[in-house]
């Protein structure tokens, strides 16, 4: 009789446990298929997709100019007094990147709008040797330079704008060099033109500190 308790105090137990285990591999399924989820939305490349949000700042509340070193993919080598007194927008992205290849064809139409008006386009790309972001470039018909930064001296000197690996992010600067605005993540075409035109409509002087002021006057 004992032996037939123990036995089936034995199945009582293994069928709780079997229980627990099924419990334990269903939570870990679920945690498994949220790290999917989350793998599959950076496209198992590594980024940080942004939302499309965008950060404007008044002339008042801008930083200093930005301030870099660098060589474009063909060899030229580029710092801020490449663009001086001009309005310019800089895209960090890489080829893997699928939000990049999503907003590659605007940027390119966006650049051919203003290129008349004198704003310059810039690419930085993050990641790639200079083949693989040639052949990007061919393939969505790209014209305006790239400049190579797999060492992250100019994502380091856009520190205060640009998350680390928040790829793509786009940057417009001011006639001044100044960040005026910045979007994480694909670009709207509507806004990103919106943004052009209010730097271009700002005066060099808008913005000017106090001190300057009391100066002039």
């Amino acid at each position: 009789m004992r032996s037939a308790d123990s036995l089936s105090r034995r199945r009582t137990f293994r069928a709780l446990a079997a229980g627990a285990l099924i419990s334990a591999l269903a939570l870990s399924a679920c945690g498994s298929d949220d790290g999917l989820e989350q793998r599959a939305a950076n496209d198992g490349t590594n980024y940080v997709a942004g939302d499309g949000s965008v950060q404007e700042y008044a002339p008042e509340n801008r930083g200093e100019p930005v301030s870099f070193e660098s060589t474009l993919f063909d060899g030229t080598d580029v710092s801020p007094a490449r663009w001086e007194g001009e309005v310019v927008v800089i895209n960090f992205w890489y080829a893997a990147c699928a939000p990049c290849r999503v907003e590659a064809p605007d940027l390119q139409a966006i650049h051919e709008e203003f290129e008349d008006e004198g704003v310059q386009f810039y690419g930085v790309n993050t990641r790639d040797t200079q083949a693989t972001a040639e052949a990007f470039e061919r393939n969505f018909g790209i014209t305006y330079p790239s400049m190579e930064d797999r060492g992250g001296q100019v994502m380091m000197a856009m520190t205060n704008y640009v998350p680390p690996s928040a790829v793509p992010t786009t940057l417009v600067l001011d006639r001044e060099g100044r960040v005026s605005a910045r979007v994480l993540g694909v670009i709207e075409p509507g806004t990103l033109r919106a943004l052009i035109n209010s730097a271009l409509e700002e005066t060099p002087d808008d913005g000017g500190s106090a001190e300057q002021d009391a100066q002039d006057a």
